[in-house]
């Protein structure tokens, strides 16, 4: 994006990762605009991406996926036809929610949200068939302290 956010954008986008239901006419009396110009803000931000999607947030423990684990993998393979294979066998397992090459000592990061340690197995047996890994390290949340969607604006 070559345009930097001013202040009412800012505004805008705080306000629609609180809540991506607001009706425009809500939306745009928080910030301070008539509804027609806030609407081109919404589209123009998300025609230029910044605005990616509007999802659903769900309670996991209501739907019984109360395990998060973060997997840390090193591997000795750091070659492209290596990372394809894993990248896109880890990248289909939908347990996984998030999937990071690091730097440092961990090569990638996953986080995992499973219902319990026996569908944590099972993962964990299809993660390892992906590719060849060298160290896989699972460490499980005990207790969620923060947890937010919203980027810092």
């Amino acid at each position: 994006m070559n345009e930097i956010l001013d202040p009412i954008d800012r505004r805008i986008l705080r306000e629609l990762q609180a809540d991506a239901t607001i009706a425009i006419a809500d939306l745009a009396e928080r910030v301070g605009l008539s509804q027609t110009p806030c609407w081109k803000r919404v589209k123009r931000l998300t025609d230029e991406g910044v605005i990616e999607r509007r999802v659903a947030l769900l309670d996991r423990d209501k739907l019984d996926l109360g395990l998060v684990v973060f997997v840390a993998i090193k591997t000795s393979r750091h070659d492209q036809a290596w990372l394809d294979d894993f990248a896109r066998g880890a990248a289909a397992l939908a347990e996984v929610v998030e999937f990071y090459r690091m730097s440092g000592e961990t090569d990638y990061l996953l986080k995992v949200i499973v219902r319990d340690i026996a569908a944590y197995d099972r993962f964990y047996k299809r993660l390892i068939a992906t590719a060849p890994l060298g160290d896989v390290s699972s460490s499980f949340a005990m207790e969620q302290i923060k947890f937010t969607t919203a980027l810092p604006l």
